[in-house]
C-alpha cells in the first residue's frame, strides 16, 4: 500500500467511527494493515463467507473493479449490499473516487445513496465447477487453452442453434459486464436494467461474426470441439481447466447483487468519466 492510499485508508477508518459505523475487516486485509492504520483495539475480523451475519449491512470493497468482483463472491446470496470505492484505475464498478472517502461514508450513515440491483449469470454443467460460486456479475467465458489452436464453439439459445464459433473464446456477458472483457473485443454497453446478455466472440476466425445481444431469459449452452484435451472455462476473474467434452448452460441467476452508488454517480456518468464520452480530444 502506498503512502498516499495509506492516508486515504486512515480517513475512510476514522470516518467510519465518526459515523459510529463498526467495521468487520476481511482477514487478509487486516494483516496487511494492522501495523500501518490506527484501529480500535476491539476490531473484528472475518475470513469466510459464511462469517458474514445477517449484523452486516454493508461490505465496501476498497480497490479497483477486480477487487469489488472478490467482494461479490464473498456476498453470495445474502441481503448485503456492496459499495466500491476505487483505489485502482478504471474503476467502472468501483466508480466511488478516493477523494469521495467521506462523503461515501457519510452516505451509508445517513443512508443517502442508491442502491443497483445489477443481473448475475449462472453456470451449470455436467461436472461440480466453481464450488459455491457458479456465477458471475461480469462474465462467463470460455477459451483454448494459451498455444493451442482455436476452438469450435456450437451455441444454442434455449437448445435451438444459434452458431457455431471458430474462435479463440466466447463471452457471455452480463449488461454491467458489457464495459468490460466484451468491449475489449468489440462488444457493444448495454444499459444495466437492460434485461439482456451479451454474446461475443474473441479473436473469431469468420470476420463476418460479431456480437450478438438475446434476453436474459434464454439458456445459453454449449458443446466444444478442440484439438486439444482441454479448455479454460472463467467466471468474471476465476478460472477453471476442464475436459473439452464437458456440458457447459449459462443462464440469469436467480438473485441479483445489490451495488450502492452516490445518488449523482449514475451509469452515463460513469461513462462519460470513464470512456471521456464527450470530451473534445482535439486541443
Amino acid at each position: 500500500m502506498e503512502e498516499e492510499q495509506q492516508g486515504e485508508v486512515q480517513v475512510f477508518f476514522d470516518e467510519l467511527i465518526k459515523q459510529k459505523i463498526e467495521p468487520v475487516i476481511w482477514q487478509y486485509f487486516y494483516e496487511q494493515i494492522r501495523n500501518r492504520i490506527n484501529l480500535p483495539p476491539d476490531t473484528k475480523t472475518f475470513s469466510l463467507a459464511e462469517h458474514l451475519t445477517e449484523e452486516i449491512e454493508f461490505i465496501i470493497s476498497l480497490g479497483g473493479d477486480g477487487t469489488l468482483l472478490d467482494t461479490v463472491a464473498l456476498v453470495r446470496d445474502r441481503d448485503i449490499s456492496v459499495m466500491g470505492i476505487n483505489f485502482g484505475r478504471l474503476g467502472f464498478l468501483a466508480s466511488i473516487g478516493r477523494n469521495e472517502v467521506a462523503t461515501a461514508v457519510k452516505a451509508v450513515a445517513k443512508r443517502s445513496y442508491i442502491v443497483d440491483k445489477r443481473t448475475m449469470i449462472h453456470l451449470d454443467a455436467d461436472l461440480p465447477l466453481f464450488g459455491e460460486v457458479p456465477y458471475a456479475l461480469n462474465e462467463f467465458s470460455v477459451h483454448k487453452r494459451d498455444t493451442d489452436p482455436m476452438i469450435k464453439i456450437h451455441t444454442y439459445l434455449n437448445g435451438e442453434f444459434l452458431n457455431t464459433y471458430w474462435a479463440d473464446g466466447l463471452i457471455v456477458a452480463t449488461p454491467t459486464g458489457s464495459t468490460g472483457y466484451s468491449l475489449s473485443c468489440g462488444g457493444p454497453i448495454v444499459f444495466p436494467d437492460s434485461g439482456s446478455f451479451v454474446i461475443t466472440p474473441v479473436a473469431p476466425h469468420n470476420l463476418n461474426v460479431r456480437s450478438i445481444i438475446v434476453p436474459d431469459d434464454n439458456i445459453i449452452s454449449f458443446e466444444v470441439e478442440s484439438r486439444s484435451e482441454n479448455i479454460i472455462c472463467a467466471l468474471d476473474s476465476r478460472r477453471e481447466i476442464v475436459g473439452k467434452n464437458v456440458q457447459l448452460a449459462v443462464r440469469k441467476e436467480s438473485f441479483p447483487v445489490k451495488l450502492v452508488r452516490l445518488s449523482e454517480n449514475n451509469f452515463l456518468q460513469t461513462i462519460h468519466n470513464k470512456l471521456t464520452w464527450g470530451l473534445d480530444k482535439r486541443n
